[in-house]
């Protein structure tokens, strides 16, 4: 069974702003663009039985969508940094979902999240990088903020074991609730439209 994890999908226009980030870091391996995504839970590998009531489960989610906006980069391990990351500024229904999703997993029976939820982009991962390197890198980026976009679905995603950073496979979609009610999402896409 391959790996499962829950997250929320970078839109295009976005990921075009995280992907003017690679570079100029020796020793990194960037991640590809459209494999850039926010992980909520991390699931691991599961029987179908329980990836069937996962997602059953999942599917029951009733929450409104929301704003999200990518902030500020730094990385991962900080005498022997292991990964850079961009930041998602704090968002209530962000933190909400998360908790949610991590209830269900529980409830199902697989073990609590032991990492304390920290939303993130992963943008590389770093092996062998000098420290001086990292640093260098961070503090030419720090101010990197994107325009905020809507998260209107999140996805459970699967990953094969042998590598981290994809490919991912996009296995089911949880849409959350339009709160503006008669809206269309296609709406939101027509200014970015030149980005595409």
């Amino acid at each position: 069974m391959p790996r499962l994890f829950t997250a929320l999908e970078i839109p295009r226009n976005v990921a075009m702003s995280l992907s003017l980030l690679r570079g100029g870091l020796p020793g990194a391996r960037w991640i590809d663009v459209e494999n850039y995504h926010i992980t909520l839970r991390f699931i691991g590998d599961v029987d179908g039985r329980t990836a069937d009531e996962i997602v059953d489960r999942l599917d029951r989610i009733d929450r409104p969508e929301f704003q999200a906006t990518l902030t500020g980069i730094g990385s991962f391990g900080s005498k022997k940094p292991h990964s850079i990351w961009a930041g998602v500024a704090p968002s209530p229904e962000m933190y909400a979902l998360q908790a949610e999703i991590e209830r269900i997993c529980q409830r199902i029976g697989l073990p609590p999240d032991p990492r304390k939820f920290t939303p993130h982009v992963t943008l590389a991962r770093l092996k062998n990088c000098r420290l001086d390197d990292v640093v260098h890198y961070l503090s030419g980026r720090g101010n990197f903020y994107t325009a905020p976009f809507t998260v209107s679905r999140f996805v459970l995603l699967s990953s094969k074991e042998s590598v981290g950073g994809g490919p991912y496979l996009t296995e089911e979609v949880f849409p959350l609730q339009d709160v503006s009610y008669g809206h269309s999402h296609a709406a939101d896409l027509e200014p970015v439209k030149g980005l595409l």
